[in-house]
């Protein structure tokens, strides 16, 4: 993983950690499409959020997270679904 992205990815995940609770009442099951500390928008599948932003970010520094009580570190994406 390239440096920017590694940051862009930390920083995204500590902003997700920290509104967890309020995503969590309203997307839980979906999947955060992040950019610049900020959710660009929440997606139902994994796969979906990943095409969007690929074709929305030229620069390809992105995250995505999934919605759940529980956060697990995504990293940029671990998988990639429908």
């Amino acid at each position: 993983m390239s440096q920017p992205l590694a940051i862009e990815v930390d920083a995204n995940y500590d902003f997700f950690l920290r509104h967890l609770r309020e995503y969590v009442e309203s997307h839980a099951g979906q999947y955060a499409l992040m950019k610049n500390r900020s959710v660009i928008e929440f997606f139902d599948k994994p796969g979906d959020a990943y095409r969007y932003a690929k074709r929305a970010f030229e620069d390809g520094i992105f995250s995505i997270q999934e919605v759940t009580e529980e956060p697990i570190d995504l990293g940029f994406f671990s998988h990639v679904g429908n």
